[in-house]
């Protein structure tokens, strides 16, 4: 007697795992998947934020004209500096350091006072594509903007 409750007991479990299992599945991978997008956003921004330093960097360096003390940014050095903030060189030749950045989603601005700034725009879309639908219908748009701005006084 003892010996077959144990087995219906284990039976009974075994349907209550197989059920826990389906409503824990569903949550516990959406926590996989939000965690990973908030990463791979986290790395982009980290991205950005090094190629406009490296890009601000280089017009700090080359901004001066001769040794008047005058900061002047052309237009050549603004290209070379998205060129360099895009590609990685200032050539712009290669592949962008992310997916779908172009010198347009670059600004290079004199602030005055020798101070140079760069900001960056760049929209991400999610893992699964721009839009995921959701159970009401609707969908959650998975596009986010992350900007990135980089200031510094030229030398």
């Amino acid at each position: 007697m003892i010996k077959q409750s144990y087995r219906h007991s284990i039976r009974c479990q075994r349907g209550l795992v197989l059920v826990e299992m389906v409503l824990i599945t569903p949550l516990m991978l959406l926590m996989m998947l939000a965690t990973a997008e908030v990463s791979r956003a986290f790395v982009d921004h980290n991205t950005l934020t090094k190629a406009a330093r490296n890009g601000v960097r280089y017009v700090a360096e080359n901004a001066f004209q001769g040794t008047t003390g005058v900061v002047s940014v052309s237009m050549q050095l603004s290209d070379e500096a998205k060129n360099l903030v895009v590609y990685g060189n200032t050539l712009g030749i290669g592949s962008p350091v992310l997916p779908g950045l172009a010198p347009a989603n670059i600004t290079v601005t004199d602030l005055g006072g020798n101070n140079i700034q760069i900001s960056i725009s760049y929209t991400i879309t999610g893992m699964l594509g721009p839009a995921v639908p959701n159970f009401f219908g609707s969908s959650i748009n998975l596009l986010h903007n992350l900007q990135a701005s980089v200031t510094m006084r030229a030398l």
